[in-house]
């Protein structure tokens, strides 16, 4: 018999707008959206964040703040406040690392615990689950959705599909049920254009995909074909990691629809470099190494690094050498969901 394996998804609840009421309790209730100052709608940027509330008015992450702002004109719009953030992620994650025996964070507001030897069953799995997110909330007065699952992509799926505040136990005898009507967009990593494509191939549910012969898959995407099929059946033999990496300040945005316009690219990479220079001199950091990230619309994923001579907290120093970076990436007219920056090699002002 196989050991039982258990991995949660802990995914951060609207993280940005939620620290934001936590600590102006006037603004709960009112949609609140965290991103570019919009100007009475002629402001410039996109939204990094949207309450519940914000969401409801169909506001959505990577959304020009223009669009936002004739969506919900009376909402509350501020500017990202990293500092705060920062300090209750970590905190959060510390929360969470107590509880795993293996633990990864995929980022400010997401995590991936794997807790196998610490529960008996997938009922206690639930009841795990339950009094984490409890926990989180007593001590940072904050929401959390986690999935329970077998792996890591069943658990992602499932930290969605109760939000907010909520917890979603997926079997893996019910994995294929539980799959099988959801759209494919559902799966990760499946954006607009990929879901056309599957959709051109009258493939519109997970169910759908998981019955269609994988060669035909594998024909149209290449890897990401098969993984799709695996996905679809319920598969992800991905373990969680533990990483231990250079201490680093990044920022990334997926698109709300994959774009190829050079100037849309460049506004919001001068977006996520201010919200990294703004995080820089927060903190007291200079940095030497500079490095951008694409993602295109079929989830190839690509990289470029430059290090400086000297080290520097400098905005346009950041602004130009991200811009130069990117361009080699934003030849031939091929679509982009998501580009990131980051910078590395840290050193304190003093150091």
């Amino acid at each position: 018999m196989d050991a039982l394996r258990v991995i949660l998804h802990v995914d951060l609840d609207a993280f940005f707008p939620s620290v934001e009421v936590r600590e102006h309790p006037e603004l709960k209730g009112k949609p609140v959206v965290v991103g570019a100052d919009p100007k009475e709608g002629k402001g410039r940027g996109v939204v990094s964040s949207a309450s519940y509330e914000a969401r409801k008015f169909g506001i959505r992450s990577a959304m020009p703040i223009s669009r936002a702002w004739k969506l919900c004109p009376e909402g509350v719009y501020l500017r990202p406040h990293f500092d705060l953030y920062n300090t209750a992620s970590n905190s959060i994650m510390e929360i969470l690392k107590s509880h795993a025996d293996r633990f990864e964070q995929g980022g400010i507001d997401e995590a991936y615990l794997d807790i196998s030897s610490r529960i008996k069953d997938f009922d206690d799995a639930g009841e795990f689950a339950k009094k984490l997110i409890e926990e989180v909330l007593h001590k940072e007065k904050l929401t959390c959705s986690i999935g329970v699952a077998p792996n890591k992509m069943l658990a992602k799926i499932g930290s969605d599909f109760k939000k907010p505040y909520g917890f979603t136990v997926i079997r893996e005898e019910d994995a294929k049920d539980f799959l099988s009507p959801l759209q494919v967009r559902k799966i990760p990593g499946v954006g607009p254009k990929t879901e056309k494509m599957l959709k051109d191939l009258k493939i519109e549910t997970i169910g759908d995909l998981a019955a269609i012969n994988p060669e035909r898959l594998t024909r149209l995407f290449g890897v990401w074909g098969s993984r799709l099929h695996e996905y679809a059946n319920g598969i992800d033999y991905r373990e969680v990691r533990e990483e231990y990496e250079t201490k680093s300040i990044g920022r990334e945005l997926t698109f709300e629809k994959d774009v190829n316009d050079e100037g849309q690219i460049f506004e919001v990479l001068d977006e996520l470099a201010e919200e990294i220079h703004e995080e820089l001199i927060d903190n007291g950091f200079r940095f030497k190494t500079i490095t951008v990230k694409v993602r295109y619309e079929h989830f190839d994923t690509y990289t470029r690094a430059k290090s400086l001579s000297f080290p520097t907290n400098d905005l346009d120093i950041l602004r130009n050498n991200s811009k130069r970076l990117i361009d080699a990436f934003l030849r031939g007219n091929k679509k982009i969901r998501l580009i990131g920056l980051r910078v590395s090699t840290l050193m304190h002002r003093n150091s």
